[in-house]
């Protein structure tokens, strides 16, 4: 297990929290872990104001992820290359695969399995469409792992810069091109 790349001062992080390389945590996130555990995967990042919790079964969020701003995610289970819309919530042992998008202010009812590569919104979450979405979440994911890195240098500004969005730019040609082999 690893140390965040970077982690915000405000973050409040209490008992058994895994984390991999390249994970970033944002300003206002709280996570708790006091009887079973969360694990955070590689190079993802969580973002303002969420709040990780474990239920009956520990929480586990996949890699590359994009934990957006004022999530919820309770005792719940995220494959890799997810990205959770803002403001959703993702109730106990809800199990969501890879590559899927859930929009924002969705709620992920317990217990409910959402097949990969699925674009789920609503309150309840309902599949609405079916795609591929590991490049876009995967650039996401890396642009936040840079931005965690900037930061931890006092770098407040890194998207701005051409050559970052150059790096990005590339990123996806490579991404596409893995994906298309």
């Amino acid at each position: 297990m690893s140390k965040p790349i970077w982690q915000a001062p405000s973050a409040e992080l209490y008992g058994d929290i895994r984390m991999h390389e390249g994970v970033s945590i944002w300003p206002k996130v709280v996570m708790r872990a006091e009887s079973e555990y969360i694990e955070i995967g590689a190079f993802t990042n969580i973002q303002d104001f969420t709040m990780i919790h474990i239920a009956d079964c520990p929480t586990v969020i996949g890699a590359y992820c994009s934990i957006t701003h004022h999530c919820t995610i309770h005792g719940a289970t995220i494959g890799d290359n997810c990205l959770i819309g803002i403001n959703a919530t993702i109730m106990d042992r809800a199990v969501i695969g890879d590559n899927c998008i859930i929009a924002g202010h969705t709620i992920v009812r317990e217990d409910a399995i959402i097949p990969p590569n699925s674009i789920v919104a609503g309150a309840p979450g309902k599949m609405k469409a079916t795609r591929n979405n590991f490049v876009a979440n995967r650039l996401n994911a890396l642009a936040y792992f840079d931005n965690g890195e900037a930061y931890a240098v006092g770098n407040y500004r890194v998207w701005a810069d051409p050559a970052q969005q150059a790096k990005m730019a590339q990123r996806k040609t490579e991404l596409e091109a893995q994906l298309g082999s």
